[in-house]
């Protein structure tokens, strides 16, 4: 970021936000993951949220798949469509996998939802 240049946050904290998107939310479901998206929630950029629960696993294995869906929420920023709010639930096996193949996974759910837009037509 550069100085004097203030960025939207993209990822959601607020667990009165985090609960209206649970509610008013449709569901997606994948292999590795299921989004909630709740279009027209935000004014302005899209927001996102991580949601793992305590049966994932240990602490680490909670933590290593926040740090892999905050990863690709900075990746794909850019395309995201502004103004909607999204949730991610992972699910264990998106631990198993390539880094690559989960992305790939990603950016395609994403875009066969209207959340993203991705020069390329690989997907």
């Amino acid at each position: 970021m550069t100085a004097g240049q203030a960025c939207a946050p993209l990822f959601l904290k607020r667990s009165r936000e985090i609960q209206l998107i649970k509610k008013n939310g449709r569901r997606v479901s994948t292999g590795f993951f299921n989004l909630q998206i709740c279009p027209g929630m935000m004014p302005q950029d899209a927001m996102m949220g991580i949601v793992i629960g305590r049966r994932f696993g240990t602490a680490v294995r909670r933590n290593r798949a926040k740090r892999l869906f905050r990863e690709l929420g900075r990746a794909v920023r850019p395309a995201l469509a502004s103004g909607h709010a999204f949730l991610v639930f992972p699910k264990r096996d998106c631990l198993n996998v390539p880094f690559v193949e989960l992305q790939s996974v990603w950016r395609s759910t994403l875009q066969r939802q209207r959340l993203a837009r991705f020069g390329d037509s690989s997907s």
